[in-house]
């Protein structure tokens, strides 16, 4: 096998959990081949560079092995190598960190742990009232 189509490969090496997610991704214009953006059909072969972009980070993969069949989770790093930059993964973990801040409109209320979360936040945890040691004697 020299080639394999970009949706089967991607669902194979569990990129996407089925094989529609890849293709609606290749036809939203999520996934690009070498830099270039690919139609789902897309023959793929050994040593491409695969980025996909699952909203906020694009994730890069190079193709190490080609395979049609689903493989198990302990495999995939022998078909694929995983080559994001680190940049990336901040990007993560800010959006994780900051996920409870830009709450998207009409979601409804904030849950109690989201409360405390924004009084944990919006309260300064290095200014304390004890931290202080105010001598004023105020009736001189």
């Amino acid at each position: 096998m020299t080639e394999v189509r970009i949706d089967k490969w991607m669902w194979a090496t569990r990129i996407f959990k089925t094989r529609t997610i890849a293709v609606e991704a290749c036809k939203k214009g999520r996934i690009k081949v070498n830099n270039a953006v690919i139609k789902p059909s897309r023959m793929i072969k050994i040593g491409d560079v695969i980025q996909v972009y699952k909203p906020p980070v694009t994730y890069s993969f190079k193709v190490l092995d080609l395979t049609v069949n689903r493989i198990g989770a302990k495999l995939v790093s022998d078909f694929l190598e995983n080559i994001t930059p680190p940049e990336q993964y901040e990007i993560l973990e800010l959006q994780k960190i900051s996920g409870f801040i830009n709450r998207a409109k009409g979601s409804g209320r904030p849950t109690k742990k989201d409360r405390r979360e924004l009084d944990d936040f919006s309260t300064s945890t290095f200014l304390d009232d004890d931290d202080f040691d105010f001598d004023f004697d105020f009736d001189e």
